[in-house]
């Protein structure tokens, strides 16, 4: 406040401008570039744990689908009630009322997080054994009788529609010693059975007549797939059941299905069917989050032998059973993310730490531009906790609205998922952009001081403080590697952190050299024509020790970019690499007969094909001194040696196949077929059609297109004998090859497998293809903050330069030497950092690719015939950004110099003076 005295002699207030509002007025684009840089950042912080939620449920849900209802069903089962009893009681047990109220009552036995879909859930009676029945209409395929399986199951109205006569009905009068009882069966039961409405089946009966089963409809399921009819898949569909023999044509029966309504129930008490209650509990894949997934594995351990099932023993039978192969899905999933989780978290971290460090590296240039202001006011008496405050409400003002706003994105565009997480991480993100300046004030100017010193990269001698926090990092670094080379993925945050770590110690060593080195430079800089070079050079050592902060960002994003491009390259490589064994070729057409003999010219009319090797495969071959099957193929020389030089699979010359007449045919082998056979002496091959050849192996390779096992052959087909030398298999070479198009050139006698089909077949988990999605996202947005550290760098600095080159060329600079001056003037630090970040890369690489794993997430557990993939440096995830680094630092330095030249050098020099 203002105090002056007005002709009354009363004070006269004037309100002085608040100082965020006079901040934010004077300074406008630098908060718009705050509030845009810490949205983007709380938006990627916010989206990445709601990200990995969303594809990590999607792969449990995936993994329920593929385990089917009968291994993820609970399973609840009693036996039928105590033949002591009165029969009027037996019946009762067994009445629909009764198993209602107990399914009711057993509902809530099941704890959260596992929920209970209701819908697919069922109750009622079935029958323990499969009578044998004698009505002579059902089929016998070997001669023996028909057995039907009873169910008497609930809902059955509301999952199936009629497809012929009517739904079963029974009154309450059924009990043990009803002679006939109606029933439905499906439509799949009716066809294998040869069972019609009206038919009328007998089931033994115990002690009593048969009881007659009379069929008064025939049912279509209304979700097939579903946990209704899935978890005991005979009651949709009828089984052609075979019966293990020593030899011969092992006998075979029918099981099938009645379904009786559930008043009907009491009826099979009379038969020898031995009923049971049951009440299978579907669980709801939509309410499981793989977040819940120890809560899920108590809960259904608590459902198999725990407070759960005495519970439902309670209110059932002291003999319940509960059972479920839900734990081994569940356990399942665990360990597929468990594999993928780490390499996941490596990215996390360190895209986390290039956002921290590009907020820093934000508060830091903010406060050299502002050292002058901020030293006038500590001098004039600003306490430092005053001046901490004024400055994080001016950041605040910005960045807590945009943060906000960041994290309205985020949950907008993934709207599944948890949202404290992403709350915490969006807010952590914008707790760091507003305490970055403050902080970073608050350690320069602790000390008042008239002016503000001037700490030259070139000159400055780090501190104590420094070498004690540098020694740290290197401590961690070295223990985080060692743990990760000894335990793998699998371990605490600090594993994860391991590349990041090793990012930050080179960036921190190259700091170190990096006034050395342009020492080193001046001396021959000095000797050149010109001044350029040399006052470059200069320049470039009377840069602020703040302005080295890019560098750390720089180093440490491009680090982790490299590494992360190398295991997203591991994992394309690992998928190509298992489908070309599998395939290989780029398609494959296999028949288990000799394939038409002019299916290979029709075949390589189809667009797309290019070249065709025919071989023809006998996986029954056995050399006479053997034990072992191999797998004989039979290849023309020529088309074949250039198949296996295109594809990098045991490639061979093709003289190495050339036979002569009355000689053992040549042969290449793999190392077990040559290891037990030997290399120098011919023996003999029967083939499965009967016939015999001699071979010699003359090369061994350790792989080949034809044959992705591990024992094979490969001969010159032109030297077996007719029919063993005619093509059962095509190997393709081409480009946008057509399955649809390549059977119908093969008269649809063969089986088309396609590369591209196999190598996606490996990636189908929504855990795999999310965890790279997710993985390539965070690559991208650290190269992208790392490019953005740059911009940051060479604009805050744009200012001054603009009126260095101005004063120079009132000097006679021409705008060549301006703009080659510039130019070399920011090169140093970018050519530091993109030589640095290649080499930490590669090191990172090497150092940590013993304790990674990459087999998990690039093959999963779909079989395969590669065994490990490994980590291995990907020259382009090398090169690429470092050389990025480059253009951009060169692009912004020209932009400069030529937008320099075009204003008048009066007007650079008065703006450069003001600022």
């Amino acid at each position: 406040m203002n105090h002056d005295k007005n002709g009354a002699g009363r004070p006269l207030s004037r309100v002085v401008a608040p100082w965020v509002r006079t901040r934010l007025r004077a300074a406008p684009t630098a908060a718009g570039a705050l509030a845009l840089l810490v949205a983007l950042a709380a938006c990627l912080a916010g989206a990445f744990p709601r990200a990995v939620d969303r594809y990590e449920d999607a792969g449990l849900r995936r993994a329920f689908t593929q385990a089917q209802p009968t291994h993820t069903t609970v399973l609840v089962q009693a036996p039928a009630p105590d033949l002591g009893l009165p029969a009027g009681q037996r019946a009762t047990a067994i009445r629909p009322a009764a198993l209602e109220r107990q399914y009711r009552q057993i509902l809530p036995t099941v704890h959260s997080p596992l929920a209970v879909d209701r819908a697919q859930s069922v109750y009622g009676v079935a029958s323990g054994v499969n009578p044998e029945v004698p009505d002579a209409f059902l089929p016998r395929p070997t001669g023996l009788p028909a057995c039907v399986s009873l169910f008497a199951p609930s809902g059955l109205a509301d999952h199936a529609r009629l497809n012929a006569g009517r739904m079963p009905r029974a009154d309450r009068t059924v009990d043990a010693s009803t002679p006939e009882v109606e029933a439905a069966v499906t439509a799949a039961t009716a066809k294998s059975l040869h069972i019609k409405v009206g038919s009328v089946i007998h089931v033994p009966g115990a002690g009593r007549p048969p009881l007659a089963v009379r069929i008064t409809g025939i049912l279509d399921p209304r979700d097939p797939d579903g946990a209704y009819w899935s978890t005991v898949p005979r009651m949709r569909s009828p089984f052609l059941v075979t019966i293990p023999s020593p030899g011969g044509d092992p006998p075979k029966y029918w099981l099938g299905t009645l379904l009786l309504p559930q008043e009907a129930a009491p009826a099979l008490l009379g038969t020898a069917a031995r009923p049971f209650r049951y009440w299978f509990l579907a669980p709801d894949p939509h309410a499981l989050h793989a977040h819940d997934l120890d809560r899920l594995k108590s809960a259904v351990a608590a459902l198999e032998s725990g407070p759960a099932l005495q519970r439902a023993r309670a209110v059932t039978d002291v003999n319940t059973d509960i059972s479920t192969g839900l734990d081994d899905t569940l356990g399942s999933f665990a360990e597929l993310r468990s594999g993928i989780a780490p390499l996941v978290s490596v990215a996390a971290a360190g895209t986390g730490t290039v956002v921290a460090v590009v907020l820093f590296m934000t508060g830091g240039l903010a406060a050299d531009r502002r050292r002058a202001e901020l030293a006038l006011l500590r001098a004039r008496g600003v306490s430092l906790p005053a001046l901490a405050g004024r400055l994080l409400a001016e950041t605040a003002v910005v960045a807590v609205p945009a943060g906000a706003l960041g994290l309205a994105t985020a949950l907008l565009t993934v709207p599944v998922g948890r949202t404290p997480y992403a709350v915490a991480a969006a807010a952590a993100v914008t707790a760091t952009a507003c305490a970055a300046l403050p902080l970073r004030a608050a350690l320069e100017h602790r000390v008042v001081r008239a002016t503000a010193d001037r700490a030259d990269v070139a000159t400055e001698r780090p501190s104590r403080r420094r070498t004690v926090a540098e020694l740290t990092l290197l401590v961690l670094a070295a223990g985080a590697v060692a743990a990760l080379r000894r335990r793998g993925t699998t371990g605490d945050q600090l594993i994860a952190l391991a590349p990041v770590l090793v990012g930050v110690i080179a960036a921190l060593l190259l700091l170190r050299l990096y006034p050395l080195l342009l020492r080193r430079l001046t001396g021959p800089a000095a000797r050149l024509r010109g001044a350029t070079g040399h006052l470059s050079l200069a320049r470039a050592g009377r840069a602020r020790i703040s302005a080295v902060l890019p560098l750390v960002a720089l180093l440490t994003a491009l680090t982790t970019a490299a590494f992360g491009g190398s295991v997203l390259a591991g994992v394309a490589d690992a998928r190509n690499r298992a489908a070309l064994l599998t395939v290989g070729a780029d398609a494959r057409l296999d028949s288990d007969a000799p394939l038409p003999t002019a299916a290979p010219a029709r075949v390589r009319a189809v667009d797309g094909v290019r070249d065709v090797a025919a071989v023809s495969i006998d996986y029954q071959a056995k050399p006479v001194d053997g034990q072992d099957s191999v797998s004989l193929v039979g290849a023309d020389p020529s088309s074949y040696g250039a198949l296996t030089a295109r594809t990098g699979l045991g490639a061979f010359r093709p003289a190495a196949l050339a036979s002569r007449s009355g000689r053992p045919l040549p042969a290449v082998a793999s190392p077990s077929v040559a290891s037990e056979y030997g290399t120098r002496r011919p023996f003999p091959v029967r083939l499965s059609d009967g016939s015999t050849v001699t071979v010699r192996i003359a090369l061994v390779r350790d792989a080949t297109p034809a044959v992705s096992g591990g024992n094979f052959l490969i001969v010159n087909r032109a030297g077996l004998p007719s029919p063993a030398d005619r093509p059962t298999a095509l190997l393709l070479t081409g480009d946008r090859l057509d399955a649809g198009a390549l059977r119908h050139a093969a008269d649809g006698s063969a089986t088309v497998h396609l590369l591209a089909a196999e190598r996606a077949r490996y990636a189908d988990s929504p855990l795999q293809s999310g965890a790279g999605h997710v993985y390539t996202a965070a690559v991208a947005a650290g190269a992208g903050f790392a490019v953005l550290a740059l911009l940051l760098a060479l604009l805050r600095a744009a200012p001054e330069r603009a009126a260095l080159l101005a004063r120079l060329r009132t000097m006679g600079l021409t705008r060549a030497e301006g703009r080659r001056l510039l130019i070399l003037e920011s090169l140093p630090q970018a050519l530091l950092a993109a030589l640095g970040s290649t080499l930490t890369g590669w090191a990172t690489v090497r150092l940590l690719s013993p304790g990674i794993d990459l087999t998990t997430i690039a093959l999963s557990s779909a079989q395969s015939p590669l065994s490990e993939a490994a980590l291995k440096p990907d020259p382009w995830s090398l090169t690429i950004p470092a050389l990025l680094v480059v253009v951009v630092t060169v692009g912004v330095a020209t932009a400069q110099a030529w937008w320099t030249g075009r204003r008048g050098s009066v007007q650079e020099l008065r703006a450069g003076d003001g600022r």
